[in-house]
Parts: C-alpha cells; structure tokens; sequence
C-alpha cells in the first residue's frame, strides 16, 4: 500500500512535516527560503505558485503562511510591511479539491479553526496555533496552564514544570490534525 502524499507549503525547517510524516504521509515540502534541513524531499519555489500548478498531484495540503502579520510581535516593528498570505492560500487550496489544513498563530484570519496547545499533546510547552480545516475538527480538551504564559523558561525547568518557549514547533499537533483530515479524506 502507498503512502498518501502531502504538500507542505511555506514549510520552514519541517517541524509540521515531521509530524505529518509519523501519522503515515509522504511529504514534500515547498517554501521560498532555502532549508538545508528539511527532512524530506524539498522544492525551492514560491508557494501559491507552486500550488497552483501541482496541488491536485497531492492527496492532502498543509499550509503554514507567514504569522508575522498576526504576530503580537509585530508591534516591535510597526514600520515593517507584513503581507497576509492566508486568504489567498485558501482561495487555491479550495480550488484543488483536497483535504487542507492552514496552521497559523493566534490572532490570524483563520476561519472556523480550533486552536491547539502543546500541553495537549502532553508535550511540555504552551505554544497556541489555530488550524483551520474545511471539515469539522472537535478541539481536545485544554489543560490549564501550571505557570504564567511568558514566564522565564529557566525558572520552569528549575521546577521541573512546564515552559512556555519552545525550541521548535510540535510535530503532535501537526499529527493530530492530518489524522483527522486522512481519516475525513477516505470515508468522503
């Protein structure tokens, strides 16, 4: 049996790919930067672009658009122009006909999503993204938070809590929300 295939666009370094690779996916990974590190097969290309002309090769489509428009981090740099890719990302990936996932961070211009916290996942960080899917996602149960958000990672790791700065993002909640659209994908 093969393997279904899923397009990973503005991939970065393949935090969410890796995920999408444990829940059973082939992943190729597209982003406009250069990723020498990217676990898998990877093409240098612009991302709608490269949607446009390949997406229908694909069985299911990830998306993880910019955030730094939607980033409460932007204010440090208000004279910065940030463009929202996320409309338009939709747009193509509806037009594909295949099961999609966008994966931003709070405050973005997702639709119907529910967010999703590693402390989810049992994964010791507090790291909120918002996943919108064009099926129905039930949002897990979300533990309460032991420290502060924004606390000193250091002082959490001395109490052997939880910390709220992650090195990289969960390839768990990556996992858990292509499960649930491969699952949509083969009983639609």
């Amino acid at each position: 049996m093969t393997r279904p295939r899923l397009l990973d666009l503005y991939s970065g370094a393949g935090g969410s790919a890796t995920g999408y690779h444990r829940a059973g996916f082939d992943v190729v990974g597209v982003d406009i930067v250069h990723q020498p590190r990217y676990p898998f097969p990877f093409i240098r290309a612009d991302a709608l672009s490269y949607l446009v002309q390949h997406g229908r090769e694909f069985d299911a489509i990830h998306a993880s658009p910019p955030c730094e428009v939607h980033s409460t981090l932007r204010a440090l740099s208000p004279e910065k122009f940030y463009p929202d890719l996320i409309p338009a990302t939709r747009a193509v990936m509806e037009l594909c006909g295949k099961p999609w996932v966008i994966e931003n961070v709070p405050g973005a211009t997702l639709h119907h999503g529910v967010m999703l916290c590693g402390i989810m996942f049992g994964l010791r960080t507090y790291r909120h993204r918002w996943f919108e899917t064009p099926f129905l996602i039930m949002q897990p149960h979300h533990p309460r938070h032991r420290i502060r958000a924004g606390a000193p990672a250091r002082r959490a790791a001395r109490g052997g809590r939880h910390i709220s700065r992650p090195a990289a993002p969960s390839p768990s909640a990556a996992t858990w929300a292509v499960t649930r659209a491969s699952r949509w994908a083969s009983t639609g």
